[in-house]
Parts: structure tokens; C-alpha cells; sequence
């Protein structure tokens, strides 16, 4: 039997809910789902008028969503700690146990630091609707909370958000901005500066690592629809994660990262050590040579080394069992590949999300090592705010969970888009080349807006 069609699909939900009744045992969060027929996800994201919209897609699994509208928004503003983002955290982890119910979000790559206005330090809403895909399989669902509304106020609502859904239509046709002027934070002056004061014997013997980064701003002079920029970024680098926030209509958030922090099933925990760059090649034969090059490298090695070694001594209070690859691997992009090792972990019971975002994030591979100095040197250097680049985003449930590090990422404002590259800066590193690492780094995403 086919899949039904949109419209069909968005007929039989609204009949689900009207006559929905919440029965006396049930769970104060309910999602109900439909089945429908293949539409593009990131076009139907694109054509809807609702705000937040979330986009959320896999790197190595056949899965894709499109959330929008809201019904739980947790902000977590720069007068909020830990403690208070933990408690909400378990408190909203026991409102369900059904694992289709996820909650999307992030959190700012320095919670001591002054956050995104519309970001903050964290931030995660349960989606009032949801598009997902697996691998042919297409949902339209819509989750419903009664913890703060009558049973006739939250199908009222729901009913009034399914009405607005709007049909998908092709995305904007790419096209290259006109840039009317680019700077750098830090500028070449100051990186070469910074990158001097890392490697100084005296700095590097306590402080073996710091990851600096740069924020690109591209002065523009018209608008850019986010998910026109998303969905190109996504056929250049396809084995990448790809995710997008906007959660209103003024800014937006969009990564296509290749980095994982972490994915759990349970108490299976999986994460990498990604870390060491070099470019592809233009052939297969050059291509391979410069992938050889960069496993024989001394530098990048134990700088890959470094970051695979702290993961496994932060996962290892948590765990029954944590066993890393020995050897690194080459993981290529379309502009760049990386030295690449898996990382895997059985957790110990009542181990939970927020503490593996704690104890591995920022990673070695985005902040440095030992952590706090580290941090604490890019706090006071650094010149700009990180917000959530480099951040940690993905989704949570009570059974499963994924997050990402935003490290090819960019914020899209009005007239200006801001893109962001980092580079390990470690002994043997030198100023000319890490900064002709960051250009590499955007170079994809470069190549998509401007004529290069």
C-alpha cells in the first residue's frame, strides 16, 4: 500500500487529534505520527513560515528531520550554571519513555563566556512538528505536552499549527553574493602574534595544546536563504553532519561538520579523535600521497594522539569499558581530510547525557589541553565569542542520542555571514601554515558563496 500524500497525511493527523483523549496513565508528552509519501526535507524546512526550524542530518546513518514551531523552548541565558541546565535536563528526561520523542539543541563552546543573544548557552525545544526520514521511510509527526496546558488548549494549538503547514516548493536557485567587504577576528597581524605565544617553550611545556580559531565576517548587501546555503554545503560533503537553527527569523545557524562528539544507544557510547589536516589532492595518485604524508607526520600525529588519549581518560570514571584504535585512519572531505580514531564505550548505569557533554565537550580537538588553560588562553586572546561554533549539537531521549561539534559552521545575520575555522596549535606549529589551514577549511563553503 502507498504512502499517503501531504495533504493526506496532514487530513488523517488532524482527525487523530480531534478525536484524541488522554487517558488516565499516560505520558505528559504524546507524539503522534503519520506515514507519507517522499518529499525533499530541507525544501519543505525551507517553505514553512513557522518558527524555530531545525534541521537534523546524520553523517553515517539514513536519517533526516525537519522540525519547526515549539512545544517546550529550554533557554539557558548567561545567568544560567550547570547545576540548574542539569536539573531541568533529568527532569525532563523522565517526563516519557517513548524513544521517538526527541528534544533538539545545543550548547555554546564556552559556557564561562558571554553567549548569542538568541542561543545563549544552551539551548533545546522540543518541535511542535517534525518531517523524518529513514533511509525510504517518510513521518509527519506531532508531539503534544500537557505539563503546562489543558488537554482542549494543547489540541487547539496542535490543530492550528498542522493548518499552517505550508507545501514544499524548490529552493532558491544558488547564487554568489556580492561581498562588499571581509575581515578577520583575529586578523593575520594578531593570529601570527597568538600562534607565537602558544609555542613558546615556557607556555607549550605546561599547555601542550590550544585550538585558536578565526571569525570570517562577509559584509553583504542582500539576503541569503540558509537552507539553499545548507542543502549546496551538503552535496559538497556529504559524509559530514549537516544541522541548521533558526530559531527566529533574523539569524541562523548552519554546520556541515565531519566531527562527532558522541552518539550513545543506551549505554553504548561511540566517539573519535579527530584531529591533524592536510588538503586533498588533485589526482588519485597525489591524493593518496598527501593522505600517507599526513599519517607519517610528526606533528599531526600527536596532536591526533593527544586529543584520542584525553577522551579515553574523561570516558573512563564513566565507564564499564572504553577501547580506542591504536592506529590512525584518513577520513577525507572534499577540500581537506583528516587523521581519523574510533572510540568506543560501554557506560556505567544511570550515566546520562549531560554528564558525556560535560566531560567531553569542548574536546581536545576544538578547545586544547589540559582543558581549563586552555580555555582559559582562548577566553582572554582569542578576541571574539565562539557562541555555538565549535559548540555541541544534536538531539537527546531517555534511550538515544547524537551530538556533533559544529567546526564548519556558519551564523547568518542580516547583512553579514559569519564563518568560523580553528587550527591546533601545538609545538612545531607554525603561523604561515596554520592560517593557510583555516583558509582550506573554508574553502568549501567559500567556493559556494563567492566567486572565488
Amino acid at each position: 500500500m502507498a504512502a499517503p500524500l501531504l495533504s493526506h497525511a496532514i487530513k488523517s493527523l488532524t482527525d487523530k487529534l480531534s478525536s484524541f483523549i488522554l487517558q488516565p496513565h499516560s505520558d505528559p508528552i504524546i507524539q503522534l505520527s503519520v506515514t507519507i509519501s517522499a518529499i525533499p526535507v530541507i525544501a519543505w524546512l525551507a517553505a514553512q513560515s513557522t518558527y524555530p526550524r531545525v534541521y537534523w542530518k546524520g553523517r553515517d546513518t539514513e536519517e533526516e528531520v525537519a522540525a519547526i514551531g515549539c512545544c517546550k523552548d529550554f533557554f539557558f541565558g548567561d545567568d544560567v550554571d550547570d547545576l540548574e541546565m542539569s536539573a531541568e535536563y533529568q527532569k525532563q528526561r523522565a517526563l516519557t519513555n517513548n524513544q521517538d520523542i526527541r528534544y533538539y539543541g545545543g550548547v555554546a563552546f564556552d559556557r564561562k563566556n558571554e553567549s548569542w543573544p538568541e542561543f545563549g548557552k544552551a539551548r533545546f525545544i522540543l518541535p511542535r512538528i517534525e518531517l523524518r526520514r529513514s533511509g525510504n521511510e517518510y513521518k509527519l509527526l506531532i508531539n503534544l505536552s500537557f505539563t503546562d496546558s489543558s488537554l482542549e488548549e494543547e489540541i487547539a494549538i496542535a490543530l492550528r499549527a498542522i493548518a499552517a503547514l505550508d507545501n514544499p516548493k524548490p529552493l532558491t536557485p544558488p547564487n554568489k553574493v556580492a561581498l562588499m567587504s571581509r575581515s578577520d577576528k583575529p586578523d593575520r597581524y594578531r593570529w601570527n602574534e597568538l600562534v607565537n605565544q602558544v609555542t613558546h617553550p615556557k607556555f607549550i611545556k605546561d599547555t601542550p595544546k590550544v585550538v585558536l580559531s578565526r571569525q570570517t565576517q562577509l559584509e553583504i548587501n542582500e539576503s541569503v536563504d540558509p537552507w539553499m546555503l545548507l542543502a549546496c554545503w551538503q552535496g559538497r560533503n556529504p559524509n559530514s553532519f549537516q544541522f541548521g537553527f533558526q530559531f527566529t527569523p533574523e539569524s541562523a545557524f548552519i554546520s556541515c561538520t565531519p566531527e562527532r562528539l558522541y552518539r550513545r544507544r543506551q549505554r553504548e557510547l561511540f566517539t573519535e579523535a579527530l584531529a591533524g589536516t592536510t588538503v586533498r589532492g588533485i589526482n588519485q595518485e597525489q591524493d593518496k600521497a598527501l593522505a600517507q604524508e599526513l599519517l607519517d607526520d610528526t606533528k599531526n600525529s600527536h596532536e591526533n594522539q593527544l586529543v584520542r588519549q584525553q577522551i579515553v581518560d574523561v570516558l573512563s570514571p564513566l565507564s564499564h569499558y572504553v577501547g580506542a584504535e591504536e592506529f590512525p585512519t584518513i577520513f577525507k572531505l572534499s577540500h581537506i581530510q583528516h587523521l581519523h580514531r574510533s572510540i568506543r564505550a560501554e557506560l556505567k548505569a544511570g550515566v546520562n547525557d549531560f554528564q558525556l557533554i560535560q566531560a567531553l565537550h569542548p574536546t581536545p580537538a576544538v578547545g586544547g589541553l589540559p582543558k581549563e588553560p586552555a580555555m582559559n588562553f582562548i577566553r582572554q586572546q582569542e578576541g571574539y565569542a565562539r557562541g555555538w561554533y565549535a559548540g555541541a549539537c544534536g538531539y537527546f531521549n531517555k534511550h538515544e542520542s547524537e551530538f556533533a561539534v559544529a567546526i564548519r559552521s556558519a551564523l547568518i545575520e542580516p547583512g553579514r555571514i559569519n564563518l568560523f575555522a580553528g587550527a591546533g596549535i601545538v609545538s612545531g606549529s607554525e603561523p604561515d601554515k596554520e592560517w593557510t589551514e583555516l583558509e582550506n577549511k573554508l574553502a568549501t563553503i567559500l567556493s559556494i558563496l563567492t566567486e572565488l
